[in-house]
Formats: structure tokens, C-alpha cells, sequence
């Protein structure tokens, strides 16, 4: 595996694989891999050569109050992690590469941005958007993959391309879960024994909604007061929102409709945490997908 650091020589190898018409596949990381992460390549690897991992702590996604310092960083270990995978290359550029003196630009999805985590973290999609743009054209993928765990930020990502003509698919691969449910993430790394088992709450209340939903219930107000209920018993995590929403716009929704997302996030001692399901209609029935 090459490690490449520079725009200039990614932009060279992707120049190459295009004029060879080889479907070049994209994992975007910020390192700290675990076992979503290598799924999102282990998929990469099904359907493209060459494929391109990138390892990038963006600064501009994190709030002056968030945890952009103390962000897990194992860049020895996820190296070899990709290794053994058999990634081609890891884009691994320095923040003064991608954001260079005088970087004034930035993107913004309009109307998708600015609720659910956008309303808790401001301005958290906008460092998203911009630098997975900037990205994609130095890396210039055909196929890129990201987990449906981060369901807005995939959302974003999707409609972002579709309203920019960008020349890639966008593919979405499914949650990856500890066997207790916690879906994986870089930021699980923070909790101790106490708050990891806590942090089982946000699948909890997704699997207590989805045995209602598949009972028959589809009014979202009993839903949201389901996944309320299993939170108030957890005295170590503060709910920040349990929401239902419209699949594609991500509206508010007083029942379900074909496609829906049920959403949690919550706070496990100082440790942010998202989860959710897809919920989906199929001959009259609705069934939810964790």
C-alpha cells in the first residue's frame, strides 16, 4: 500500500486509474478504524480496483467546544489495518494540505444541514460538505462508501453530488454493531465499563420502537415516547433527541410513510453517540431495519 500525502501525486494516481478505465473505489475515514470501517472496504474492494482509503481528522467538522484535540488517533495501527485489507492507497494529507493559507471556501447542503445534528452541532455539515468535495476531486473515486450509521451525513453527502453533477456513486453500507447492539464508532474508544454499558440505551429504545412498529404501531408520537421511555431509564446517558423523520427530506412525521428514519443521540458521560433505523412499508406493513 502507497502512502500518499500530497494532492498533487493523488491527483496523478487518479488521473492514471481513470485513463486505464479502472473503477476506482473511495473509503473517506478519520482514521481510528474498527470493524464498520473495514466493512466500508471490504465493499470497495468487491466492486473496484483500485480502491483508495483516506485518513483525515477534518478540523472543520468539530465545534469550538468538541473533541477535536483528544479525537482517537492510531495511525500505525489503522496502516496496517488497511494493509491487510489490501487498500492500494491511503490519502493521509496534513490539515494545512487540504486547508491551505488563505482557504476561504465552504459548502453548504441548504434545508438538510441544519436540523437533527445540525441543530446540535452548528456548522458540523458544512466542514462535512466541503471537505468531502474537495475530496472527491482529488481523489476523483467512481464509487465511494459510507456507513448508514451517520444516515443525515450520508444524506447530505448524496444530495450534495446530485446537486453538484459530481461524477460518483455514492454507496451506503449497513450498520456495523457490537454484539449488545452499540453501534460501532471511533468515539466508543472514550467510554469506560460503566458508560459502555450505558450506551446500549440508543439501541435499546431503536428496538423497542421497532417492536412496536412491527406490532402495527405507525402514529410517530407513541414511537418517540417509546424510545423516551427506555432513556428515562438510563440514568448515565442524556438524551439529546429521539426523532422520526421522512427518509429522503428528513421532515418531521406524525406517522409513518414508505420510508422513514427513527433517530436517537445521546450523551454517555462527556461521549456523544448517534444511532438508527430504517423504517420501511412493504404491502401494507411496516418493518424497521437497526
Amino acid at each position: 500500500m502507497e502512502i500518499i500525502r500530497t494532492i498533487e501525486w493523488m491527483k496523478q494516481i487518479a488521473r492514471d486509474a481513470r485513463a486505464k478505465e479502472h473503477v476506482l473505489g473511495f473509503v473517506p475515514t478519520m482514521g481510528a478504524l474498527h470493524a464498520g470501517h473495514i466493512s466500508l472496504v471490504r465493499a470497495a474492494k468487491q466492486d473496484c480496483s483500485p480502491v483508495v482509503a483516506s485518513i483525515f481528522v477534518n478540523p472543520k467538522q468539530f465545534g469550538p467546544t468538541e473533541d477535536l484535540q483528544k479525537y482517537p488517533r492510531q495511525f500505525e495501527q489503522d496502516v496496517a489495518t488497511l494493509e491487510n485489507l489490501g487498500v492500494n492507497y491511503l490519502f493521509a494529507p496534513e490539515a494545512s494540505e487540504i486547508y491551505p493559507p488563505g482557504f476561504r471556501t465552504s459548502v453548504t447542503v441548504e434545508g438538510l444541514s441544519d436540523r437533527l445534528e445540525g441543530r446540535s452541532r452548528p456548522g458540523h455539515f458544512r466542514g462535512v460538505t466541503t471537505v468531502v468535495l474537495k475530496l472527491f476531486e482529488i481523489v476523483q473515486p467512481q464509487r465511494a462508501y459510507f456507513g448508514r450509521k451517520d444516515v443525515q451525513q450520508l444524506l447530505i453527502i448524496r444530495r450534495m453530488a446530485t446537486d453538484l453533477n459530481i461524477d460518483v456513486e455514492i454507496v451506503a453500507c449497513p450498520i456495523v454493531r457490537e454484539p449488545d447492539g452499540l453501534a460501532m464508532s471511533s468515539r466508543n474508544a472514550y467510554l469506560n465499563a460503566e458508560e459502555r454499558r450505558a450506551a446500549t440505551v440508543l439501541y435499546q429504545s431503536l428496538s423497542a420502537a421497532k417492536k412496536q412498529i412491527e406490532a402495527g404501531e405507525i402514529e410517530t408520537p407513541r414511537l418517540i415516547d417509546t424510545m423516551r421511555q427506555i432513556f428515562s431509564k438510563e440514568p448515565n446517558a442524556a438524551l439529546d433527541y429521539a426523532e422520526i423523520v421522512d427518509a429522503n427530506t428528513l421532515d418531521p412525521l406524525l406517522s409513518l410513510r414508505r420510508s422513514s428514519l427513527a433517530l436517537v443521540a445521546a450523551f454517555v458521560g462527556k461521549t456523544r453517540l448517534i444511532d438508527n433505523a430504517k423504517i420501511e412499508e412493504s404491502n401494507g406493513e411496516f418493518s424497521a431495519q437497526l
